[in-house]
Formats: structure tokens, sequence, C-alpha cells
């Protein structure tokens, strides 16, 4: 009995130490905590410029995403009137409805239709130029906002390194005419040497996974393009509808 009650105390002493432990260095943590705003304040001049880049980083994510919709660049809801226009060879009225309703597909597609003639045989080798012209200048056009985010997501590794190497200049600076007497002081100087770098890190890797999200997302999209006009055209060339063209704009 005596034996028990003795490991019973011992066990009861350990349960109180550890938390003893426990709330001591839950106290340590309390006052140590950094609030995001001193973070930034630590990261130094390097901040300012990975500021701006994450502005644009978000800015570009938000523009992309509602720009490049697959629904918003080719209109399949406005295919099936183009192949009956197509169809019947009423080239002035497929125009029209090109105007009125500016997109990528359209854009591309009127390029070719300007090249058409109603009153003689059609040059489907200056239709295809056309349309090969305007697509490539389209194409350049949207891909630009996609290739911001791969410079951001280059570029922000590399000013986060810049500001690491002058927060550790500064703080062998500091060893150097302080000696190791102002600890405060140096790890100051450590400190925006990591939180720049961090940083850096947390801006560049979503604005590569986004890049290479929106390009080959914007790739398939042309793709699809290509189809969708080619057929039409074949369409107007042959007045049929190519095999398995109907299904998949359904």
């Amino acid at each position: 009995m005596n034996g028990k009650k003795y490991w019973g105390m011992v066990f009861l002493t350990m349960i109180v130490m550890t938390a003893s432990v426990f709330a001591q260095a839950e106290g340590t943590i309390t006052e140590e905590k950094t609030t995001l705003w001193q973070m930034i304040l630590q990261g130094g001049w390097a901040m300012i410029p990975l500021g701006l880049m994450s502005t644009a980083m978000v800015y570009f994510i938000v523009q992309n995403s509602l720009a490049l919709r697959e629904k918003v660049l080719l209109r399949p809801d406005m295919l099936p009137d183009f192949i009956a226009l197509m169809k019947d060879k009423k080239i002035v009225e497929a125009h029209t409805l090109c105007k009125e309703n500016e997109t990528l597909f359209t854009y591309v597609f009127q390029a070719g239709l300007e090249r058409c003639s109603t009153t003689r045989e059609i040059n489907f080798g200056k239709v295809k130029e056309a349309i090969e012209e305007a697509s490539t200048e389209e194409v350049t056009s949207y891909m630009k906002p996609i290739d911001y985010l791969s410079i951001i997501g280059a570029t922000a590794p590399m000013l986060g390194l810049l500001g690491t190497v002058s927060g550790m200049i500064k703080a062998f600076q500091t060893i150097g005419s302080q000696g190791m007497g102002k600890p405060e002081v140096l790890a100051g100087n450590i400190g925006e040497a990591l939180v720049t770098t961090a940083t850096g890190l947390i801006i560049a890797i979503p604005a590569m996974l986004f890049y290479y999200y929106f390009r080959n997302s914007f790739i398939k999209t042309t793709a699809s393009l290509g189809r969708n006009i080619g057929g039409l055209l074949d369409t107007l060339e042959t007045g049929e509808l190519p095999l398995g063209f109907g299904e998949s704009s359904e």
C-alpha cells in the first residue's frame, strides 16, 4: 500500500511539473509573439517592392480568371448560329454578328470573313492566312497578363534574396562595429534577412502555379478555337457540316 502511495505521489508530481513547463513555454511564446505588421517592418526596404509584386500578382490572377474563361473566349452558345449562316453562305450576316459580339473567337473569325467575297469565288488560302494573322495577334495579347505572373514568380525570390544579402551585410557590420554586445540589433538584421526570403517565396510559389494553370488552360482554348473555325470554313466551302463537328459544339 505504501508503494502504491509512493508511485502515485511521483506520478502526480510529474503531472504538475509538466503542466508548469507547458505554462511557462506558453507564456514565453505569448510574450515573443510578433504581429504581421511588425514582420513587414522588420523586412526592411525589400518589403516595399515585394508588396507591390504581391498586389500585382493578385490583380493578374483575378484578371486572368475572368478573361480566360472558355465560354467567354469561344462563345459556344453562338456556334449553332454561325453554322447555319455558313451553310447558307451568308457571309455579311456572319460578319455583322461577329462585330456585335467581340471576343477571341469572333475577332479571329471576323478577320477571315473579311477576306471572303460575295460576288466571286472565295480564296480560302487568303482566308486562312488572315485567320492565322489575327489569331497570332490575339494570342499574343491574351498571353501578356499570363506572362506577367511568370515574371513575378521569377523576380520575387531574387528580390527576397537581395533583401537577405542586405540583412546579412548589416548583421556583419553590427558585429564588426559593436561586437556581440547588442544581440537585439544583430537579431533584427538577421530577421530582416529571413523575412525577405520567406516573403519572396510566398509570392513566387502561387504566382508560378497560377501561371502554368492559366497557360495550359489557354493553350487548350486556342486548340478548340482552331478546330471550331476550321469546321466553319469547311461548312462554308462544302455547304455540309463536317462529321462530328455538330456533336462537339452542342
